[in-house]
């Protein structure tokens, strides 16, 4: 049986949302299954090393990177082929012993590096976008227990913009998931 869980009083400042600590991978895995379970969407769960399974546990669907990417690379490609194209069968054609006004196997090299190019940026850029980054500062920075993260301790935080979120009532979740320690994280 858990520990009873260690309460902090309600923040002075504007709550960013609760902080639950977890001794193993076993425990936060358990955690995350609880809190997907009761249908919060503002949580995320942070560990010192990646552990298997858990977006499963999250409830994360696939990421939405690669459509972003491929839309960058299929656009590369296409403005390639149509730069190439205007360029040498309508805006400046040069007649040259025959040969056609435009080729694609002429106009692949260059429109296979904007492909690469343009599905490199998509990828980026839609990491950064997805993620809401750049964000030079997160609240949970200033916590002094957060920072045991990278070493050995496990934790969930649920976001108080979360429309299920209730003081009481996730503080008593996160409890019942047999987290050890559970306080308010400020803005």
């Amino acid at each position: 049986m858990p520990a009873p869980a260690a309460t902090t009083a309600t923040p002075k400042g504007r709550a960013y949302g609760i902080l639950a600590e977890f001794d193993t991978p076993a425990e936060i895995m358990r955690a995350a299954e609880v809190v997907r379970d009761a249908g919060f969407r503002r949580w995320d769960v942070f560990s010192p090393f990646p552990i298997h399974g858990m977006d499963e546990a999250m409830g994360l669907k696939n990421s939405k990177v690669g459509y972003i990417s491929f839309t960058g690379g299929v656009l590369g490609y296409t403005t390639g082929m149509l730069m190439i194209w205007w360029m040498n069968a309508v805006d400046y054609p040069i007649i040259v012993g025959g040969k056609p006004m435009f080729s694609p196997f002429g106009a692949f090299p260059p429109s296979y590096e904007l492909t690469i190019l343009l599905g490199s940026f998509g990828a980026l850029l839609g990491m950064l976008f997805l993620n809401r980054l750049p964000r030079l500062h997160h609240p949970l920075l200033k916590n002094k227990r957060f920072a045991f993260a990278t070493h050995d301790k496990f934790y969930v935080v649920i976001e108080t913009t979360d429309p299920k979120y209730s003081e009481t009532e996730t503080r008593k979740l996160l409890e019942s998931a047999g987290s050890r320690h559970v306080e308010w994280v400020e803005e």
